[in-house]
């Protein structure tokens, strides 16, 4: 098929109002908009100002209304506890409207604020529609996350009720929730009304009399309660990211643009039909699982997938291909370091065998750079084309993308495809001039920026301005480095922060990366600048070797280096790296290249609270040392 792709981008380019105006009649409306961009203070501009709408209704009851009732809205498949459980429109919404009611009765409504801290089963979706039923505002914070980061959360959100559960089950242990609520509420000034706690039969909780409620018996004496109308200009949720002073920047995102744009993006970047299985094997906590667990796939109508488990270890590395086959996923969208996992331990693809995937039609790519090396894996074995496209906490919704709806343009390893519709990106360098094409830069987003992208942050308009908007005026900073080719292919090297300077030469961590994952027993890499008196920095490599591989590290050290120097050349100045068992990686899978690059270079530095497992970074310091680095010490 001849890809629309270019028609569909004119389109935008040269009329955005009406592009997106025409992507909103997609959207149930309680009342039409007045004026679809509001551009009267920039960088706060706003979509679909004056219209009125419920997402929640948009999500649920308009499938239930139309006739589709008894089409699946969620499957729950929890290897890590034996469940699975599936639920129709109807049944979910009846569900999500008693929740809501039960949270009503507490006191809370629209423009209210409500804290989600809970693991990946059904009832934390439950929780965000029903939210967004009553208007209130969720904030959804990652389950387990530290009692003092739970609490500047609860601080800077000042919610009126909390809902957590007991625990959260992780493979081969319990993480108990409550002690954890407890103590952000006891460090927390401001004080929850009442907290809504979900009893696990893996391990139960004490509730504080007076403060806490049990979820199951609390929901059973509620009564249903309809949808509420909004301003499409109100705020839906607030989603924490970790900022560079320590304090989190709550990333708003409204309600109007962002079901516009999620609905738009089903259809024309994933390629979906309503009725569809479609699964984001993600966490619920993260932007991702926001977008494409809950919103997008049931405001579009399709079946999503919910998934308590891993990609290996539960049981093994087959995890996902049962999934797929058993539920007939169409389309599948994860982070490539779960695949660059999947491939650590089943390098040959074996466990892929045995299962039926002819349902499956694309792998969807993002959270990291995907490394060539682990497209053409993703491909040789799956036999599907392998997507990588780039977006980001702040936006919602993919920046750049092959839109596989709008047929699919050829492919570029190392690239996430060209600029969705929305966007229009360019490469600039530190004084704000436009690079040429293939030359390293910033990577920005001329203003506005499209629906379903934040309109502000979180009772931070300054800091939205200082952090995002200032450097390059009239410009989104993306926070990435890169380039774009002659055809208008983005390619995401790396953080601006990532991008080292070896003797004035500016290099990309991600191209050094992208060579040392092409070594035949490298399952995954990374590359830190370290600081050195005399290069200003040089790059430091850390491998870690597919299962099976019992070559000497020093041989296959030896190899990698060599391999830079021929394809890069001797300008990187690379010499240096270790063979380490695991890489240091946040909850959703990035790796976290600035807390290593602080260990090398002999800083103080502090485990991130998104970190999966703190227990790795002594592992990180003693290879560090083994190599003449690492004389930092943990906070």
């Amino acid at each position: 098929m001849t890809s629309r792709y270019d028609a569909e981008y004119g389109a935008w380019r040269r009329d955005p109002e009406a592009f997106w105006a025409r992507a909103a009649e997609d959207i149930h409306w309680d009342k039409r908009w007045d004026k679809v961009l509001e551009a009267g203070k920039p960088p706060f501009y706003r979509w679909f100002v004056g219209g009125r709408v419920n997402t929640c209704f948009n999500a649920l009851d308009r499938h239930v209304d139309a006739g589709h009732g008894d089409r699946l809205a969620l499957i729950y498949d929890s290897p890590v506890t034996g469940q699975k459980k599936t639920y129709t429109y109807r049944a979910f919404r009846d569900e999500v409207a008693k929740l809501a009611g039960a949270i009503a009765a507490e006191g809370v409504k629209a423009g209210d604020r409500v804290i989600i801290y809970m693991p990946m089963v059904p009832e934390a979706v439950m929780a965000m529609l029903a939210c967004a039923r009553l208007g209130a505002v969720h904030s959804v914070v990652f389950g387990g996350f530290a009692a003092n980061e739970l609490a500047t959360r609860i601080d800077d959100a000042k919610p009126v009720m909390v809902l957590s559960a007991s625990c959260g089950i992780e493979p081969g242990r319990l993480v108990a929730y409550k002690p954890l609520l407890d103590g952000a509420i006891d460090l927390a000034k401001h004080k929850p009304k009442a907290c809504l706690v979900l009893q696990r039969d893996q391990q139960r909780c004490e509730l504080v009399e007076g403060r806490d409620r049990d979820w199951r018996e609390t929901v059973a004496k509620a009564a249903p309660v309809g949808c509420v109308s909004v301003a499409a200009t109100d705020p839906l949720y607030v989603l924490y990211t970790s900022g560079t002073t320590g304090a989190p920047k709550g990333i708003v995102r409204d309600n109007g643009g962002h079901l516009v744009a999620l609905h738009w993006s089903m259809k024309n970047i994933y390629g979906m039909q309503p009725g569809e299985v479609y699964w984001a094997a993600s966490d619920v906590g993260w932007v991702v699982g926001h977008s494409y667990i809950v919103y997008a796939p049931l405001i579009y109508g399709c079946t999503t997938i919910l998934y308590e488990g891993k990609p290996v270890g539960t049981p093994d590395a087959g995890a996902f291909w049962r999934v797929i086959s058993e539920y007939k996923c169409a389309a599948m969208f994860t982070a490539p370091t779960a695949f660059r996992a999947i491939k650590r331990d089943d390098p040959k693809g074996t466990l892929i065998g045995k299962y039926d995937l002819r349902h499956f039609r694309t792998l969807f790519l993002a959270g990291e750079r995907c490394d060539p090396d682990t497209l053409y894996w993703a491909q040789e074995h799956l036999k599907v084309p392998v997507i990588d496209h780039w977006w980001q906490t702040e936006t919602g919704w993919s920046i750049a993308a092959n839109c596989m709806g709008l047929g699919m343009l050829p492919v570029k390893p190392g690239s996430p495809t060209r600029a969705v519709p929305g966007y229009d990106l360019q490469v600039l360098d530190g004084a704000g001039r436009p690079v040429k094409p293939g030359d390293i830069g910033a990577i920005v987003a001329k203003l506005p920026l499209p629906p379903g992208s934040f309109p502000t942050l979180w009772n931070a308009e300054q800091r939205y301005v200082d952090s995002y908007m200032k450097e390059y005026p009239g410009y989104y900073k993306t926070g990435d480095a890169g380039f774009i080719d002659q055809d208008g292919y983005v390619f995401v090297m790396a953080r601006t922060d990532d991008v080292i300077n070896v003797a004035g030469h500016r290099l990309s961590t991600g191209a050094i990366e992208e060579v040392l994952a092409s070594h035949p027993d490298v399952a995954e890499c990374a590359v830190i600048g370290a600081a050195d008196s005399m290069k200003g920095q040089v790059p430091l490599g850390f491998l870690v070797l597919k299962a099976g591989v019992h070559r000497a590290d020093a041989d296959i050290v030896a190899e990698t280096v060599k391999m830079v120097r021929d394809r890069i050349g001797p300008v990187a100045f690379f010499k240096v790296a270790t063979v380490v068992k695991r890489l240091p990686k946040t909850r959703s899978g990035k790796i976290l290249r600035g807390t290593m690059q602080k260990i090398a270079d002999s800083e103080t530095y502090k485990a991130p609270a998104t970190i999966d497992d703190p227990g790795v970074l002594p592992e990180i310091t003693e290879a560090l040392r083994a190599v003449g680095y690492a004389r930092g010490k943990m906070a």
